[in-house]
């Protein structure tokens, strides 16, 4: 054929395409490719006829001549692989791939029904499909198109949009609403001047295939497509920077190492692999290619093409995008934790906090022995005594879960892990000082407790660390509602604390507390008041001398006490505290009293605070505030004596609370302010000063008088005391006093720890070992003055004593009324305020005093049945009813 001219063939040719059920037009011969008619839109839907034919291909005009595909003829769809796939063996792959995939009958139909070869070496194929309508025009490969293949049109755009993407299509359709040029159009109809070329078949041998096959057919097609298409991150999540130390994370493992056969089982089978691409078919061996990977070396990604599947059509998918998506929904978190479990990726890094240990806290040694040669030095400091616990370094613990946290921070107390927390039975407490350098007891509350775990337990979460894609301990304070869960527990596996001490004291087995701090033997905690000297090895005559010598020689030399046993008494006082644990229960009453001010019953009472520490709450008003002031004190005060100071001049002690509290080994109120009871060791020393004390009802029995009489006017203004200054010389000596108070117990215990045998009601034992140390001391005097101070310091015993005489004298052992008794006038009983009683608050005060003894005496009631009256008497000790 003659490219240059236009041949008189047009006309035969279009007769044989429309024999053949197509739709012809007529092409502009000057390249454009475009129809040489006004408008062709008609013909989409209505076919051209020989009438048009012979219009449009007469008179030596030269043109081309085209199809129009679709419904209009004959439901004919056009596939065309341009001359740049056929160059780049795309055709090849094409038919490869049909062959695997179980479409090379359908295929080689194709190939061999009509071709036609376009002047750039393309190829045309023609399929007529059965059962479905024709789709429209569609690019079905494309790649983007390299730099030397851009034509000057494009580098034009380029230079203006730089973001311009130049294509080059590979394979497209001619289907529903287009046409395309076909042999023998040839010459100037195309650009390049070359002819249309009839390869196989024509027009009659378009090959029919069902609609089902063609899809496959053009799917196959689109498998060759080489355009880059952005990654969904439903799919493929975005690329992620490294991970620091060249760490792995779980999807990028399994990226490099899973198998797309493992991934794929059960929905896809590989087909045929052609070069780094492998093509896939439904796993039931339905003919046709549903799937690709591979086809980018760099990122192998599953490409899938069919709706039908459990992937989203047109979307890359990674490995790790495919197993979320199979596995876990799409939830890459979770798959990443699946994966992880499997063994993929590195191990993930947690960044931890820096751990800085705590320096141990050293105390001195302690001592309990008088050492003339040592001094104290409070600069001192040696080992860790048995119970003294030093911590190095903080507890670490991981509160991310409240229960574990919770779990945790008692596994810490059980492990003896946190210095200085204890637990009363009421909740945890610690020992602190205030700014007097008193002990006090601090029971905890949430924001207590809060607190001091953040100063001792390192407390974390773990939270994602973004950097690694590991995690990371996060400092944070254990939270208020964790600390209230903890002290709200009945129990915690905390050290019990059973009271503060000062000094060094005795052990039930009659061992020495001598370490400062906790003593695991006594749950005691020992809070030196002053520098403790060190231990001597061992106790002589000597030094127990020149104990005697500092405590009573020196310190309670220039006291006036009205004897002897007064000054034995305020020793057994003051060696108290040093033997309180080994005789536990309670002690009575310290009394210092004198006939005047200035006497020295204050410094008396100051000399505990300079020795143990003392703690002093006014004297209240009623009993009401007397339980409360006793309360508190007990609750957080750790010093080991309580004193109330100055009672009113000749106040007359008569309590039912101060009767009670020194009778019970433990005391029990309600705190102020809160609506929980509590229950207290009583273990403390109670001292009461005051001028011309006296007491009443039960409380004289409960009393230990210590006292004084200068016996000259203005006492304050003695001196030349052996000491000088006592407050001054406590000051300087208190150590030494403490030295040699325990001192003198030491001596004791090593001489056998004999007790005298010494009847005081509740306090017999804690008086028999008083008695001891002060027989071995050879202090007279120990309890010498009971009766006499019972005679004339308790003002209800004399007064009636008195009564009962009188009585006897006058009534003699008759039973009288309480009416006969008021007869007695200036020898009954008065009120407060000197009143003398009715007859029923007469009655009332024999009955609660029947059987008690005053002196020989005592009362007896005697039941009138006739009368139906109580009548009373008196009776002697020994003698008749």
């Amino acid at each position: 054929m003659n490219d240059a001219q236009p041949t008189p063939d047009l006309r035969a040719s279009a007769r044989e395409l429309h024999d053949a059920g197509l739709c012809v037009l007529p092409i502009k011969a000057d390249g454009s490719k475009a129809p040489d008619i006004r408008s062709w839109t008609p013909y989409k839907v209505t076919r051209s006829t020989p009438a048009d034919h012979y219009q449009w291909f007469g008179g030596g005009r030269p043109h081309g001549i085209a199809v129009v595909y679709g419904a209009v003829s004959g439901n004919v769809e056009m596939l065309e692989f341009e001359g740049l796939a056929i160059r780049e063996g795309l055709l090849d792959e094409v038919t490869e791939i049909m062959q695997a995939s179980g479409l090379g009958d359908a295929w080689d139909a194709i190939l061999n029904g009509w071709v036609t070869e376009s002047p750039s070496g393309g190829r045309h194929y023609r399929v007529r499909l059965d059962g479905a309508a024709v789709p429209p025009n569609r690019k079905l490969a494309s790649r983007p198109a390299q730099e030397d293949e851009y034509t000057p049109e494009e580098r034009q755009r380029l230079a203006e949009k730089p973001n311009t993407k130049v294509v080059r299509v590979l394979i497209e359709t001619r289907g529903e609403g287009g046409y395309g040029l076909v042999e023998p159009s040839g010459g100037p109809v195309h650009a390049t001047g070359r002819p249309y070329l009839r390869v196989a078949g024509g027009p009659g041998t378009i090959p029919v295939l069902d609609a089902d096959t063609m899809d496959a057919v053009r799917d196959v097609c689109r498998m060759v497509d080489q355009m880059p298409t952005p990654e969904a991150p439903k799919t493929a999540p975005r690329p992620a920077p490294p991970l620091p130390g060249g760490g792995m994370r779980p999807g990028e493992d399994y990226n490099v190492r899973a198998d797309w056969t493992e991934i794929l089982s059960g929905i896809f089978r590989p087909l045929v692999t052609r070069g780094h691409t492998t093509y896939w078919g439904w796993a039931d061996g339905a003919r046709g290619v549903k799937a690709t990977t591979g086809r980018d070396p760099e990122a192998d990604r599953l490409w899938v093409f069919t709706t039908s599947s459990e992937f989203q059509a047109d979307v890359p998918y990674s490995k790790f995008g495919a197993f979320a998506h199979l596995r876990h929904g799409g939830d890459f978190k979770a798959a990443a934790a699946d994966l992880r479990n499997q063994g993929y990726g590195s191990e993930p890094p947690r960044r931890r906090l820096n751990v800085v240990p705590s320096q141990g806290r050293h105390f001195s040694d302690g001592s309990s022995a008088l050492d003339p040669d040592h001094a104290p030095d409070v600069q001192e400091e040696s080992e860790a005594g048995p119970g003294l616990r030093v911590v190095h370094t903080k507890p670490e613990l991981d509160i991310t879960n409240e229960a574990d946290a919770i779990d945790g921070l008692l596994d810490i107390m059980a492990k003896d892990q946190l210095p200085g927390l204890y637990k009363r039975s009421s909740g945890p407490c610690w020992v602190y000082e205030d700014d007097q350098g008193n002990p006090l007891v601090k029971q905890l509350g949430t924001d207590n407790l809060r607190a001091y775990l953040a100063e001792h337990v390192l407390s974390y979460t773990v939270v994602s660390d973004p950097a690694t894609e590991g995690t990371k301990e996060v400092r944070e304070l254990v939270m208020p509602k964790t600390c209230g869960t903890i002290l709200g527990r009945r129990d915690w596996p905390l050290l019990p604390l059973r009271g503060i001490v000062t000094s060094p004291v005795v052990r039930p087995d009659a061992t020495l507390v001598t370490a400062p701090g906790y003593d695991r033997a006594t749950g005691l905690y020992l809070h030196p008041r002053v520098p403790l000297r060190r231990l001597a090895p061992q106790v002589t005559p000597e030094s127990v001398q020149r104990a005697k010598d500092i405590v009573l020689g020196q310190m309670l030399a220039d006291f006036p006490f009205v004897d002897d046993s007064d000054r034995a008494q305020y020793l057994g006082a003051l060696l108290s505290p040093i033997i309180r644990p080994y005789i536990p229960g309670p002690t009575p009453i310290v009394v210092i009293t004198s006939t005047s001010q200035g006497s020295g019953k204050t410094l008396l009472k100051d000399a505990f605070g300079y020795v143990y520490g003392l703690a002093e709450t006014p004297w209240p008003e009623n009993d009401a505030e007397l339980r409360k002031a006793i309360t508190a004190k007990l609750w957080d005060c750790g010093d080991p004596v309580i004193a109330m100071d100055n009672l009113p001049n000749g106040h007359i002690i008569k309590s039912p609370i101060l009767s009670s509290l020194v009778t019970l080994a433990n005391w029990s109120d309600r705190l102020l302010g809160s609506t929980s009871s509590v229950t207290i060791p009583n273990d403390r020393l109670w001292v009461l000063t005051g001028n011309n004390l006296r007491t009443g009802g039960d409380n004289a029995r409960r009393t230990l008088w210590v006292r004084l009489d200068p016996d000259c006017p203005d006492p304050d203004q003695r001196d030349n005391f052996t000491v000088g200054d006592l407050r001054g010389w406590l000051g300087d000596n208190a150590s030494t006093v403490v030295a040699a108070l325990v001192t003198m117990v030491r001596g004791w215990l090593a001489a056998g720890a004999k007790t005298v045998n010494t009847r005081m009601g509740d306090y017999s034992r804690w008086a028999s070992v008083i008695a001891g140390i002060l027989d071995y001391l050879e202090v007279p005097g120990w309890l010498a003055n009971r009766d006499n101070a019972a005679a004339t310091l308790d003002d209800e015993a004399q007064e009636w004593a008195a009564f009962l005489t009188a009585w006897n004298t006058v009534i003699g052992d008759r039973a009288v009324t309480t009416k006969e008794l008021l007869g007695l006038k200036e020898d009954v009983p008065r009120l407060h305020n000197g009143d003398a009683p009715s007859t029923k608050q007469l009655g009332h005060w024999l009955k609660a005093r029947t059987g008690r003894y005053y002196e020989d005496l005592k009362v007896v009631l005697v039941y009138d049945r006739n009368l139906k009256q109580n009548r009373w008497r008196v009776e002697r000790y020994g003698g008749a009813r």
